[in-house]
This record gives C-alpha cells, sequence and structure tokens, in this order.
C-alpha cells in the first residue's frame, strides 16, 4: 500500500505541475521540484555578476568549487584547479577597464539528477576602452553542504555577441 500511496502522490503533483510545463523527477521515491535549485543556482549567478560589475574578480571567484579538480576551457585551453582558475580572470581582466560590465542572459538549466545540473547562457562585457565582447558558456554546476558550485565552466567568444 505503501508504494500505490506514493505514486498516487507523484502522480497529483505531476498532474498539479503538468500543465505549467514542470516536470517532476522521481529519484530514491522522492518528488524532486527543480524551481528552488535554479533559484538558488540564479542567486550565485546574480552575486558574480554584481561582483564583477565592482570589479572584485575574488567576490566573482566565489561561485566556484574551491578545488584542484575545478576547471575552465576557453579559447586559451584548460585551466585547472582554483588557483589556475583564478590565474586566468587575473591575467585576462587585469583592471576595471577590461572587466567592463557583465551581463548573462538567456540560461537554459537541465538537472542531471538531485546533485548536478548544467546550464547553458550568453555573457555580454559592455568595455568603454576595449570595445564590447560577448559569447556562449555551459556550466556545470554541483550542489555541496555549502550550496551550488560552478566545477566546469565553458565558456566561448562569439563574434558579434
Amino acid at each position: 500500500m505503501a508504494i500505490l500511496g506514493t505514486l498516487g502522490v507523484v502522480f497529483m503533483i505531476a498532474a498539479a505541475h503538468g500543465t505549467q510545463g514542470v516536470a517532476p523527477q522521481v529519484t530514491s521515491n522522492r518528488v524532486l521540484n527543480h524551481a528552488f535549485d535554479r533559484a538558488k543556482i540564479t542567486e550565485v549567478l546574480t552575486a558574480q555578476q554584481a561582483a564583477w560589475n565592482s570589479g572584485d574578480v575574488n567576490a566573482f571567484l566565489v561561485g566556484y568549487w574551491e578545488s584542484p579538480e575545478l576547471t575552465f576551457s576557453g579559447s586559451g585551453g584548460v585551466a585547472r584547479g582554483f588557483a589556475g582558475v583564478r590565474e586566468r580572470y587575473q591575467k585576462n581582466y587585469p583592471d576595471r577597464a577590461a572587466m567592463g560590465e557583465l551581463a548573462f542572459s538567456d540560461l537554459e538549466f537541465r538537472f542531471l539528477g538531485p546533485d548536478a545540473a548544467l546550464v547553458l547562457g550568453h555573457w555580454h562585457l559592455k568595455r568603454e576602452t576595449k570595445g564590447d565582447v560577448g559569447g556562449v558558456f555551459s556550466l556545470v554546476w554541483q550542489r555541496f553542504r555549502n550550496g551550488w558550485k560552478i566545477v566546469h565552466d565553458h565558456t566561448s567568444a562569439v563574434d558579434g555577441m
């Protein structure tokens, strides 16, 4: 009877969310609604954008997993480890003029399980002296005890963005 009760709850939640375009996932006998996780990841991205726009690269990096296993892939190759990613950002964006004003847009979320997500999006830097630049990114996120963190970042510049 417990299984039928659990399935009944799952079907009721699925029916309630079906018209909203949210498809709950059933994992380990619990229903996962990723709206909360999406909001938490968006909070991290919003904080990163604010940190960047205030010229604080170290505060921007708080969104990344502080581990030697962190990876960043871009046009300059692969940066490994938190220290390597920080060094890459500091080298490529040495001052406020190089940093410009960051905006994220067109975010797409795909949850890969209860503790992992893929976020795709666009980025744009508005810069007075060096000219604007933008592109696309894919971020692999993992949920840790202290919240969602980026464990892999693949960012590419795209002409005309």
